[in-house]
């Protein structure tokens, strides 16, 4: 088993927005994600731990500006906090072993994928194509990886 954490030279290698995203709580700008129109199959995994998050079968377009996924690969993975920042309310999505920012989670996805929206930003991301999972020890995941229509 891979043991995911909070990796320093990940951070001291990010660039300016990563850094932004992930480790001061940004976000960057609506349609703006490296990420955002992405339709290869593979696994989205954080910049700073490597723990894998959302696979490309459970991403969806939204039209909110951001990569949008239904559920996290393992709910184990993430973590859910309280944000009333910016005055609003919401639920802030981090990354349980690398603590970054992700993003947040909104109750109004697809209702028949189970409902919820994870509004996740590109910065905060590392995307693995399904061809290359085995090899860069995400192998255990690559069953959750559908052919995506394009």
């Amino acid at each position: 088993m891979t043991t995911y954490r909070r990796d320093m030279d990940a951070i001291a290698a990010l660039n300016d927005e990563q850094f932004w995203v992930t480790q001061e709580n940004g976000t960057e700008r609506p349609g703006s994600g490296k990420l955002l129109y992405n339709k290869e199959p593979g696994l989205y995994v954080d910049v700073v731990s490597g723990e894998p998050l959302f696979v490309s079968s459970d991403k969806y377009e939204s039209g909110c500006g951001w990569p949008s996924f239904t559920k996290p690969v393992e709910a184990a993975f993430v973590t859910e906090h309280h944000d009333s920042t910016h005055g609003m309310i919401r639920t802030e999505v981090r990354s349980k072993h690398g603590d970054s920012h992700l993003g947040h989670v909104f109750p109004d996805g697809p209702r028949d994928r189970g409902g919820l929206r994870y509004c996740i930003n590109s910065a905060s991301l590392r995307f693995v194509h399904r061809d290359d999972m085995e090899a860069e020890g995400y192998g255990a995941y690559l069953d959750q990886v559908k052919e995506i229509d394009q």
